[in-house]
């Protein structure tokens, strides 16, 4: 059957009357294919529209990392943050845009490959859409370079120690002092293969490696500068996806917070905000994972000239800071997971603090909790959209509030 596309809907699919959905396909365009279940998974382009190009990458066809390189680079931006913009109007919400942030290519310094071991050899890359095949990603766009070199080494390690029954995990992340390698989904660990293990990766040449649970071998702390100190996170721990979005959302987050003396940064991590923010307040880190938390105060401990940063291990979303308990703070930093923070933002609303620098990767569940903060005497000033997950329909975004 034939179906024109209406519009993108928030995987980045085209969406028609129906609806029907079909991957890969643009506004105006009229497309052709098989129908199941409301989706057309193969759609054949009739009428292309203008705002499509040629896509950039060789492995975009099979690989289902990316989402949206058919389309202009100046529509994808549009259309990302018309996704914020109508999460917010669901609630009755208009905001100023501030002009957005967009990572250049080839600076992506963490990932998430798959490798399987074959009867020669092994095949590391990305799942192609929607299913358990592999794409070798040789010619990647996205990744840094350090990442791209370091495909035979996954390839090399997944021949070696992976299994042809299952698939390994392998989260690459590019440190300072080099690569740092977390792997699951392998064997068990023994004596034999924890030693094999320590000996590849003396040969390796990477900063650490993990399997598991278990740190195999540390050449070199895998350290990450942030704002004025050097941190070592926990093996696997998040990031953000690329340098120069940590750095754009620093500045915002900055620039939020005005001159508060006195901050708390809500989902804290390993220091992403606090760190920064600590050359001129105090600040209070809260985050639910004591091994991050360990990281950031080892980070401050170490670095020169910072203010207070003191931690606490609280799980926000089922114990949230109550008002009384967030007297004492002028600002908040709040970077929550995608599920948003439902009761924090209500005990903020609730709350005497006078700003809040908020950073999300859910534009759905950060307009419902700004519709909270709004309720409760904030006012929103500005939101700008960060694009770190180039030609994905991944969106993310900082903000400001003050009462």
């Amino acid at each position: 059957m034939q179906i024109t596309i209406a519009r993108l809907g928030h995987h980045g699919d085209g969406i028609a009357e129906g609806p029907v959905y079909a991957p890969r396909s643009l506004p105006g365009e009229t497309v052709a294919g098989e129908v199941v279940d409301g989706r057309m998974a193969a759609p054949r382009i009739i009428t292309p529209s203008m705002l499509r190009v040629k896509p950039p990458c060789n492995h975009y066809r099979m690989c289902g990392g990316c989402a949206l390189q058919h389309a202009r680079p100046d529509f994808v931006r549009d259309w990302k943050e018309s996704v914020i913009r109508q999460a917010l109007a669901a609630h009755g919400i208009e905001a100023t845009f501030r002009p957005a942030h967009i990572s250049g290519l080839h600076t992506r310094r963490r990932a998430g490959f798959a490798g399987r071991k074959l009867k020669k050899g092994a095949l590391v890359g990305f799942h192609a859409r929607g299913s358990d095949v592999l794409t070798a990603v040789p010619d990647c766009l996205i990744l840094h370079p350090d990442l791209i070199a370091a495909l035979p080494l996954l390839e090399n390690l997944t021949a070696q120690f992976g299994s042809r029954k299952s698939v390994l995990g392998l989260a690459l992340t590019r440190s300072d002092a080099g690569l740092d390698l977390a792997v699951t989904g392998g064997k068990a660990l023994d004596g034999a293969l924890r030693a094999a293990l320590g000996q590849w990766a003396g040969q390796s040449g990477l900063a650490r490696l993990t399997w598991g649970q278990e740190v195999i071998a540390q050449a070199r702390p895998p350290v990450h500068q942030i704002g004025p100190a050097q941190v070592v996170p926990p093996p696997g721990a998040f990031l953000q996806a690329t340098k120069e979005a940590e750095v754009a959302l620093q500045a915002a987050v900055a620039e939020a917070v005005g001159g508060a003396a006195q901050s708390v940064d809500l989902f804290a991590g390993c220091g992403t905000f606090a760190l920064p923010l600590a050359q001129v307040a105090e600040v209070h880190a809260v985050e639910s994972d004591p091994a991050m938390l360990a990281a950031l105060d080892q980070g401050w401990r170490d670095a020169q000239g910072l203010k207070r940063i003191r931690h606490e291990v609280r799980d926000l979303f089922r114990n949230p800071l109550l008002p009384e308990d967030l007297a004492r703070f002028d600002a908040a930093v709040i970077d929550p997971p995608r599920a948003g923070a439902e009761a924090q933002s209500a005990a903020l609303a609730a709350s005497k603090v006078k700003r809040i620098a908020a950073v999300s990767c859910n534009p759905v569940t950060f307009a419902r909790d700004a519709k909270t903060l709004i309720a409760g005497g904030f006012r929103l000033d500005w939101v700008q959209m960060v694009d770190q997950f180039r030609f994905s329909p991944h969106v993310e975004l900082a903000a400001q509030f003050t009462r």
